[in-house]
């Protein structure tokens, strides 16, 4: 199992037709939102999906024979909008099922769940909170953004994970106990980390080079 990408058989029937309920309304509502985007952030989406197709193609391996990778929602919440990063790992998260075996079919609105609405929301209002209300600047609040937006995911993921043994015996194996630890463990010593550094890295860049970004972002916020 790839860390966060969930494979075919590890999830249940329940679990998984439950999530693509769940998602069917989300999926609405974040490629409704695309409309809202100026036409000088739509080069920039495509750049930030290709960033984040990239970037969870590098698995860093943790113990347990396991990997843990980064995936980028953050930096494309923070940057854009959090529905902006549903929208770019809806796509990179099809391709790598797809073509790549990164995640199941049957898996994969909660894979999108984890990774495209749990990630990114949390990342982006823990960045936001830090930001406005505690003063911190927004390259240091996005990569602890970042880190907490990641390690929640996968916490997430360790619990869907975690359920089956108890709702749907014959799934994934792992009961609670052992599943949410091993998820969390993961990536609040490996990805989390790396995820934070790459995140305050990326934001720290575009804010030196291109500060109108920034301001793009309010005035977006500011008309809704």
């Amino acid at each position: 199992m790839l860390a966060l990408h969930i494979p075919d058989g590890y999830l249940g029937p329940y679990t998984f037709g439950f999530f693509y309920a769940v998602m069917i309304p989300i999926w609405y509502r974040a490629f409704k939102w695309l409309k809202k985007l100026r036409p000088q952030q739509v080069p920039l989406l495509g750049v930030l999906t290709a960033f984040a197709f990239l970037v969870m193609m590098y698995n860093m391996p943790v113990p347990g024979g396991t990997t843990a990778h980064i995936v980028g929602g953050t930096i494309i919440a923070v940057l854009i909008d959090p529905w902006a990063a549903t929208v770019a790992l809806t796509i990179v998260l099809l391709i790598q099922a797809l073509f790549f075996g990164d995640g199941g079919i049957t898996a994969y609105a909660a894979n999108v769940f984890n990774m495209g609405v749990v990630l990114p929301f949390v990342g982006y209002y823990t960045y936001r909170f830090l930001n406005r209300k505690l003063g911190l600047s927004e390259v240091l609040s996005s990569g602890i953004g970042a880190y907490v937006g990641i390690v929640t995911a996968a916490t997430v993921a360790g619990i869907e994970l975690g359920i089956q043994p108890y709702i749907q015996p014959g799934y994934c194996p792992y009961k609670l106990s052992v599943s949410v630890p091993a998820m969390a463990i993961a990536h609040l010593v490996t990805a989390g980390p790396a995820a934070a550094v790459v995140t305050a890295a990326v934001v720290w860049y575009v804010k030196k080079s291109r500060p109108d970004l920034f301001e793009m972002r309010t005035i977006m916020k500011s008309r809704g």
